[in-house]
């Protein structure tokens, strides 16, 4: 029986056996690693993946693919959670000592933030990251400073990985295809970021951009007065897009 996509999980399928060919070859799945993938819809990529790897753990929140998916697979291989990828506890997968969890997916372009923000709990458990999103999402990832795609994004998850899109993939390659383009990202967990408390790095990362055409002084004047900015090594006069990641780190650590 055919699966119709259902909108309010963001269900766009991908199709294209050259795109997905491309995407595990990015992956590079090794027999030994413990994997998880999110939101496997029609399984195109599962069934690439679950022979690549020693088990396979999916999450997976359509009841109507979670059945498919459990009477498709055998469930040795394949461990299936049925449940909303942002409420899932991701440390709860069981991973052999001195290894390191590996997460995979198309994310829903619809919750696609949010559930990055939700990954960030569990990066020290992460070996790499890899997901397909809209391409104008991975380019706020990876933003540096001074461009016009810099912002909050950009900030809290630089603080946390290092990222690289990889390749971009054409809406022809889904079924439905999306309104927009989408890429692959790579996000590797830095072994060591920048110490600093992220509630209060975000605290000022979202009042920064919060009013991103006024200059800095201006965004936080309800925070730091213009000598703490001097102090963190900022110029009060530039606009939240120009500052790079090390100085709002500074400002996190003086709140």
């Amino acid at each position: 029986m055919k699966h119709i996509p259902r909108k309010r999980f963001g269900q766009n399928f991908l199709t294209d056996d050259a795109v997905l060919h491309d995407i595990i070859r990015t992956i590079d799945p090794q027999s030994d690693d413990t994997m998880v993938e999110i939101g496997p819809g029609l399984a195109a990529m599962t069934r690439l993946l679950v022979n690549e790897v020693a088990q396979l753990h999916v999450v997976e929140l359509d009841r109507d693919l979670v059945a498919r998916l459990q009477k498709t697979f055998d469930p040795k291989k394949l461990i299936v959670h049925s449940a909303d990828a942002l409420q899932f506890d991701f440390a709860s997968i069981p991973v052999p000592a001195e290894r390191k969890l590996r997460v995979v997916g198309n994310l829903p372009y619809n919750i696609s933030s949010p559930l990055l923000f939700h990954l960030t709990q569990i990066a020290p458990q992460v070996q790499d990251q890899h997901f397909m999103l809209q391409k104008e999402v991975v380019e706020r990832m990876v933003a540096e400073p001074g461009s016009k795609t810099y912002g909050r994004l950009s900030v809290m998850l630089q603080w946390r990985y290092h990222m690289e899109l990889m390749f971009v993939v054409p809406p022809t390659a889904f079924d439905p295809p999306p309104q927009v383009d989408s890429a692959i990202v790579r996000m590797i967990p830095l072994a060591q970021p920048l110490p600093c408390d992220a509630q209060k790095l975000e605290r000022v990362v979202q009042q920064a951009f919060s009013q991103r055409r006024k200059v800095i002084r201006n965004c936080l004047s309800g925070m730091f007065d213009e000598n703490a900015l001097i102090d963190a090594g900022i110029d009060p006069q530039l606009r939240p897009e120009a500052i790079a990641l090390e100085h709002y780190v500074a400002l996190a650590n003086r709140l």
